[in-house]
């Protein structure tokens, strides 16, 4: 749609990294709130999140430069420009899970309690990564001819250009706004520590499963029609799904 929001001399506003600006200053806004009321230490809190958000965004860049490498490989210095569009967000929980893990031990908080706090933000902040991949043109989807499909004109943008496609960027917006609403809901009413964490992964990895099938951007694929980052929402649904009821069978056995 409109790769660049603004130009003013040689600043040059992109609007994909306005928008994951804005989604992650307001989800950790928004978190930081919640673990005050959670009695967390507000300054071992920011620092987890700093280094997390951080290692989250390599291992993303990472993984995007890596299904996109033919294109990198003749554009180098395209690799750091991030803000131009370009982040997978299982490329960022591979790296970032290691890293939270290793700082709560650290501070020596609770692993799970620190996760459901930030479960519901992180949906909320990817919902505006994904209008910023709207705008940018990236995670494009396949050739429709349904009446909401859209087509990508600017010079600039990452997508098909001139050809009605899915709006993937907004189906997964949507999802995850979605996704969101559902663990503040749930917020109020989890039985076990962990419980959150788990519905956000189950939830994120099922719909980003279904959304894949429409996607038209080069991502790899492990399996005849299946894509990569599909194989890595299978195994995510596992891990979370194998997660949440062993953390929900210790905390019954507690209880007896």
């Amino acid at each position: 749609m409109h790769p660049v929001l603004c130009q003013v001399g040689p600043l040059t506003i992109y609007t994909y990294g306005l928008f994951v600006a804005l989604g992650l200053l307001l989800g950790l806004s928004l978190a930081l709130k919640e673990a005050k009321r959670n009695g967390f230490d507000p300054q071992a809190f920011l620092d987890l999140v700093f280094y997390t958000v951080l290692a989250g965004i390599i291992g993303s860049r990472i993984f995007y430069v890596a299904q996109n490498f033919s294109f990198y490989k003749e554009n180098l210095l395209g690799i750091v420009k991030i803000w131009e569009g370009g982040l997978v967000f299982q490329g960022g929980l591979i790296f970032a899970i290691p890293i939270a893990w290793a700082l709560v031990k650290k501070k020596k908080l609770s692993f799970w309690q620190t996760f459901d706090v930030l479960a519901p933000y992180m949906a909320l902040g990817q919902a505006f990564g994904r209008i910023g991949c709207f705008f940018a043109g990236c995670c494009y989807g396949r050739p429709t001819s349904l009446p909401w499909a859209v087509t990508f004109t600017d010079p600039k943008t990452l997508a098909l250009a001139g050809i009605p496609l899915h709006p993937t960027q907004l189906y997964s917006a949507a999802g995850l706004f979605f996704i969101f609403l559902i663990l503040l809901f749930l917020r109020k009413h989890t039985k076990f520590s962990g419980q959150l964490s788990c519905l956000y992964l189950l939830l994120d990895s099922s719909f980003r499963f279904w959304v894949e099938f429409l996607r038209g951007d080069p991502r790899g694929h492990f399996w005849g029609p299946f894509s990569t980052p599909q194989l890595i929402c299978l195994i995510t649904f596992f891990i979370a799904f194998s997660f949440y009821f062993y953390l929900k069978n210790a905390h019954q056995q507690t209880r007896e």
